[in-house]
């Protein structure tokens, strides 16, 4: 069964779904977590998003974090390796409809972790950015409602594009 691709407004519960989310991770990371962060369009205020809490933690070995696969499990989260990005863990949350995304970098892969900041500062500073986004992604759920690969493909131009600019903001 394919997924419903839902893009709903803003609510200002997804705060306290992460705030609730990462005193567990950050109880069963422990000493490795350095920082965690609340990322994605959840995380930009007014913005329309998908209803996922995207985290991203901040470690100090990305490696070690193998090694507590059985405990985030056991909190109700799925392993999925690199998942595509050399250095990133991935885990998710919510079956059949997915509620959380964490993404876990090590604290020397600057590049990642900026970007994920960046564009989420930027679209915070830049209302016009984060509703043109919002209303994008809002369209692309309307237009392939069971389609997330030609929803993700609608926006990647889009994406990679505000990547560009977010990057040259927040390097300032």
């Amino acid at each position: 069964m394919k997924r419903k691709v839902e893009v709903v407004a803003y609510d200002l519960d997804w705060q306290e779904k992460f705030a609730a989310e990462t005193k567990w991770i950050s109880a069963i990371f422990g000493e490795q977590l350095l920082d965690i962060h609340h990322i994605g369009s959840t995380s930009v205020k007014g913005m329309q998003a998908k209803p996922i809490i995207d985290i991203m933690p901040v470690v100090k070995n990305v490696e070690k974090v193998d090694m507590l696969k059985d405990e985030m499990e056991a909190i109700g989260y799925e392993a999925m390796g690199a998942y595509g990005i050399a250095g990133r863990r991935f885990f998710r949350k919510g079956m059949p409809q997915r509620t959380h995304h964490v993404h876990v970098f090590q604290q020397d892969n600057q590049k990642d972790i900026d970007r994920h900041l960046a564009v989420r500062d930027y679209l915070r500073t830049h209302p016009d950015a984060a509703r043109k986004y919002g209303e994008l992604k809002s369209y692309l759920a309307k237009r392939f409602p069971f389609d997330m690969d030609a929803y993700i493909e609608g926006k990647d131009s889009f994406v990679k594009e505000l990547e560009r600019k977010a990057l040259a903001w927040y390097k300032r």
